[in-house]
């Protein structure tokens, strides 16, 4: 089960650098790509509003 982002997400690009596999995409909400995540919570861990969890 991979990682999702939710509305609360703020675009701030934390989690972006944090990801190790380069699963999450940028745009008006950041979105993960579950066939790249390998779950190991490292965007999660960072995301200053919370929209970070498993899906």
């Amino acid at each position: 089960m991979a990682y999702v982002i939710n509305d609360d997400c703020i675009a701030c690009g934390t989690c972006i650098s944090e990801c190790p596999s380069e699963a999450i995409s940028e745009g008006e909400k950041y979105s993960i790509d579950p066939e790249k995540c390998i779950e190991c919570g490292a965007c999660a861990d960072v995301c200053p509003s919370e929209a970070i969890s498993l899906g």
